[in-house]
Parts: C-alpha cells; sequence; structure tokens
C-alpha cells in the first residue's frame, strides 16, 4: 500500500509560511454554528431549485446565505485585524498591510 502524504498549510505550492489563526473557542464556535446554518442554507437552496421553485424565493435564498457568509467574513476579518495584524505590526513586520489590503480587496469583490 502506497504512503500517502497529505499536505497541509505550511507544505502547499505558494505558502509563504506556517501561520494559524488563534480565535478563542467561542468565537470558533460561533463561527461552526453559522457556517453550520449556511450549509443547512445552501442544501435548502438545491432543494429549491430541484422542486422549480419559483426564481425571485430562489434568489431571496441566495441573498439571505450570501448576507451570513459575508458576517462570517467580518468576524473572520475583526479577528484578522485586533490579533494577527495587530501582532505582526509589533513584531515589525509591516508586509502584514500589503496582505491586509489584497484580503480587503478580495472581499469587496464580491
Amino acid at each position: 500500500m502506497e504512503d500517502i502524504v497529505k499536505e497541509d498549510a505550511c507544505h502547499t505550492e505558494g505558502a509563504t509560511s506556517c501561520r494559524k489563526s488563534h480565535h478563542p473557542e467561542r468565537v470558533k464556535k460561533d463561527l461552526t454554528t453559522r457556517l453550520n446554518r449556511i450549509e443547512g442554507q445552501i442544501r435548502g437552496i438545491k432543494g429549491m431549485i430541484e422542486k422549480d421553485v419559483y426564481c425571485d424565493d430562489v434568489i431571496t435564498q441566495l441573498s439571505a446565505t450570501q448576507s451570513a457568509l459575508n458576517s462570517v467574513a467580518k468576524i473572520l476579518l475583526e479577528g484578522h485585524l485586533k490579533g494577527c495584524v495587530v501582532d505582526r505590526l509589533s513584531e515589525g513586520d509591516d508586509a502584514v498591510l500589503d496582505e491586509l489590503v489584497v484580503t480587503i480587496q478580495k472581499l469587496m469583490k464580491k
């Protein structure tokens, strides 16, 4: 049997470092709960399409799901700013600002 080597964030192509976030357990729990709810919304939308539900109703659910995803992104961005960015700036790592600009641009594309 072949040994399977799984790549992690530190060893994937193009990875720049081996950083991890450090969210408090309550934040992780909140994010997980929100993502589970979003997962359910997505399954519901899929079911709506399979049942030929009126397009406007599906779009309304898509909009609600996108809003929920945006809420998750805001929570993550706030934690990133208050934790990771502040920490790296205090260590003299100004490159984090360029990374932050790219991250915000990705969020704003949506």
